[in-house]
């Protein structure tokens, strides 16, 4: 049975990983009387499962190992045909659908984008948990494939402090390469990252329960900010019991999407030191500080403007929606907190969709569940600049910070320059796409930026009026699914892919 396991390819453990996964909604789903979807989802885990396994029985001979240039191409083609197995039972369960909506909402969860197709009143508790679960999933298995794939090809944000050289093929990776294959990379790093992941959703949802929010809520919401996906059971934040404190235990583990160094290395007591050495945890402190603080300014011109200076209690809301708010969209959640409607009044903006599409473009850290540029390699650009405006004035002057600081102001700014440049023409081809579509600029805009950072609530709260996916055309759809998988990829690993010097060894 272990060398069995042992065997298998990875589309085939990804295939028994969906089986397994539907066994759960459809135990809440009977535990909640919703027997129904409970019967869907059971059904469906056990075809898959039998699917899988026969598949698996007939591949064990004559296999050859499996390469990390193998698993990136694995990875792409997992997200394109793995929302269909998600699909079929969701399908069966909300019925009165299309299975276009279906697929386009698992492609949405499985690369954590979080676009809300459906209206959470329509879907039943075990559907709810569904969709939150294959979030969570994609997620561990971003953590994964991450440090066990792309690292080793200087892929994924890894090359911005690589020792690659920018020009010439891709150095694909050195003793870590030559340590272990790729599937046992995968295996080992799955046994270290899947115990780490899964607790601190586990820690998250009892402390979301013990402030007073219900337990499917508290599972869906903790699974959801540690895939950074979005996804929420409620329609809003506003109104749910445990209010700011349910927002700040939220908060707190945010950090993760900010920083693989907040849970790559353990959690000793060197962890703050190393956090706060963290070149992506300081400029994201750094956001975190200033736009908040703008924002408030702005609130409390306006508060002058109006004889509400005294209001304390709304300035200090106005403050917090504004802190929470900047934080998941800088880690592309896209939750918005309940005071983010105070703060909008309090500051005369009632549409601020340019901050949070510059928060997302900005992203979270490196090998993290978040999406966007990146943190590093906006910090590399930022570095890259400071050191030519300083050379204007002292053309000769010679820069420290080491071998490392070197690297990153020159050739990893070098390739974050263009990462950030093929970020922007994709962005304007998803653009041209979906106005063929039909859709006007800055709907398309907005969708665009939405899907290509997986960040799907944007659409909610970024242009003048909210924007319904399940409303948008087949075509629209489609190319967004195509928006988001690129987004979660990311185009330097696609380019990556077509490049011949990549397969040579």
């Amino acid at each position: 049975m272990r060398a069995y396991l042992t065997n298998l390819p990875l589309p085939i453990v990804l295939l028994f990983a969906a089986g397994f996964a539907m066994f759960v909604p459809a135990v809440v789903g009977s535990a909640m009387n919703v027997h129904q979807t409970a019967r869907v989802f059971l059904y469906a885990g056990i075809l898959v499962l039998i699917i899988a396994a026969l598949i698996g029985f007939a591949m064990q001979t004559g296999r050859s190992e499996g390469t990390a240039r193998t698993h990136l191409v694995t990875l792409l083609l997992a997200y394109l045909w793995l929302p269909l197995i998600l699909a079929i039972p969701m399908d069966e369960a909300v019925g009165n659908t299309r299975f276009i909506n279906v697929y386009f909402d698992m492609v949405s969860a499985m690369t954590t984008t979080g676009a809300q197709v459906f209206e959470a009143a329509r879907l039943d508790p075990a559907i709810q948990l569904w969709r939150g679960l294959v979030g969570w999933l994609g997620g561990l298995m971003i953590w994964i494939t991450a440090v066990a794939v792309l690292a080793p090809l200087n892929l994924g944000g890894y090359e911005v402090t690589s020792e690659a050289h920018v020009q010439g093929q891709v150095v694909a990776g050195g003793a870590q390469m030559r340590a272990a294959s790729a599937s046992e990379r995968l295996r080992h790093n799955t046994l270290r990252l899947a115990p780490i992941y899964g607790g601190l959703t586990l820690l998250l949802a009892l402390l979301l329960m013990g402030s007073g929010v219900p337990p499917l809520v508290a599972s869906i919401h903790a699974m959801s900010t540690l895939a950074t996906s979005g996804i929420s059971p409620l329609e809003s934040f506003k109104g749910q019991p445990a209010g700011i404190l349910g927002e700040a235990l939220i908060f707190v583990f945010f950090i993760f999407a900010l920083s693989r160094r907040s849970f790559a290395s353990g959690f000793g007591p060197d962890l703050p030191m190393r956090l706060a050495k963290d070149r992506e945890i300081r400029i994201a402190i750094f956001a975190v500080v200033v736009l908040p603080t703008l924002l408030f300014a702005r609130h409390w011109l306006g508060a002058l403007e109006v004889n509400e200076l005294s209001d304390g209690v709304a300035a200090l809301n106005a403050l917090w929606g504004s802190i929470f708010t900047v934080m998941s969209f800088l880690t592309t959640t896209g939750f918005v907190s309940e005071s983010w409607a105070d703060a909008r009044n309090w500051s005369g903006l009632p549409t601020p969709g340019l901050v949070l599409i510059g928060l997302v473009l900005m992203g979270g850290g490196v090998a993290t569940t978040a999406g966007g540029v990146k943190l590093l390699r906006v910090y590399a650009l930022y570095k890259h600049g400071v050191r030519e405006m300083g050379k204007l004035t002292h053309p000769h002057s010679v820069a420290g910070a080491g071998r490392l600081g070197r690297r990153i102001r020159r050739e990893g700014a070098y390739i974050a320059w263009i990462f950030f440049m093929l970020f922007v023409l994709s962005m304007a081809a998803t653009m041209i796409a979906l106005s063929l579509a039909g859709l006007n600029f800055q709907r398309s805009m907005v969708l665009a930026i939405a899907a290509l950072t997986t960040t799907g609530p944007l659409a909610q709260v970024a242009a003048e009026s909210p924007i319904s996916y399940f409303l948008l055309t087949d075509a629209a759809k489609l190319i967004l699914a195509a928006a988001m998988i690129i987004g979660r990829m990311e185009t330097l690993v696609l380019i990556a892919l077509f490049n011949p010097a990549f397969w040579r060894n």
